[in-house]
């Protein structure tokens, strides 16, 4: 896998970083996953925006702007074969002495990985279960794409591949909040509806295009407290990531769905799509 680190094209294998850096000591530092599209990010500038909130929130200086990012990524491109690949961009606090003693993090580990995409053809339809693992309250006034992710990989321990299974985390309340590495929706009468941030969910980039997307289709969109009762009750339903897009669910619970051939759900993917075909012609 080659990688890019603190300003130097890497191979994986060649890549250290000190046990005495508080993103692996205490779980201070945050990350953002995306792919590319003939070498380009789509909403590239809203996942730096979301990144970029976090570190400031806990004071981990980032010495890269947006610009020198998009570089690198490019240059992964490039070194790739001109493939596109997918990418995590992971901004670890830096070293310090056992104990949180900085007041801020100024000499952060900043890493770019990139590995090849999985090969897997739009519309391919997920099943959907409802998870035992609670979705846990954020650390913060909003969930941040951070180091701490055990309750992700609680949820995920739940399930045997995620690959044709997507498990849905409801709070404490029996909110339904979001899947194990996705948002999601589903569509009643010709409505969009997706759980609220209130739930404790991280603030999808895809998510939150979705709804504007929704709203041009003129579909009115609800967001809330909803149970999976009246998530049960839909008539359609997908999940959304900025890696895997739109994927449909063919069952959630004990409930079957409509999966691919749903009509807004082909509606709104369509939409997505020409929105990343106008980012590569722009």
């Amino acid at each position: 896998m080659l990688c890019w680190m603190n300003g130097e094209f890497e191979q994986a294998e060649q890549l250290r970083i000190s046990p005495f850096d508080h993103g692996f000591l205490y779980g201070a530092g945050f990350f953002e996953t995306f792919r590319t599209y003939e070498g380009r990010v789509f909403l590239f500038e809203a996942h730096m925006e979301r990144l970029r909130l976090a570190l400031r929130e806990y004071r981990i200086a980032m010495p890269y702007s947006d610009e020198e990012i998009a570089e690198v990524i490019q240059g992964l491109h490039v070194r790739s074969g001109g493939r596109d690949g997918y990418f995590r961009l992971n901004v670890s606090a830096g070293v310090h002495d056992i104990g949180l003693a900085p007041s801020e993090y100024t000499s952060p580990n900043v890493i770019l990985f990139r590995k090849e995409l999985a090969v897997v053809p739009r519309g391919t339809e997920k099943k959907a279960v409802w998870l035992e693992t609670e979705r846990n309250l954020p650390e913060s006034w909003i969930r941040h794409k951070s180091h701490n992710f055990l309750n992700n990989v609680r949820g995920r321990l739940e399930l045997p591949s995620l690959k044709e299974l997507e498990g849905i985390f409801l709070t404490t309340d029996g909110h339904v909040a979001e899947g194990v590495t996705s948002n999601v929706f589903w569509v009643n009468a010709g409505a969009l509806y997706t759980p609220s941030v209130e739930t404790g969910i991280l603030p999808g980039i895809t998510r939150a295009f979705i709804m504007e997307l929704g709203e041009k289709a003129g579909m009115p969109v609800h967001i809330g407290l909803f149970t999976k009762g009246e998530v049960e009750r839909a008539d359609e339903a997908f999940v959304s990531n900025s890696v895997q897009e739109l994927v449909p669910l063919s069952v959630i619970g004990e409930r079957p769905l409509s999966g691919a051939s749903g009509v807004y759900y082909q509606k709104l993917h369509r939409l997505y799509m020409q929105a990343i075909d106008e980012m590569k012609e722009g």
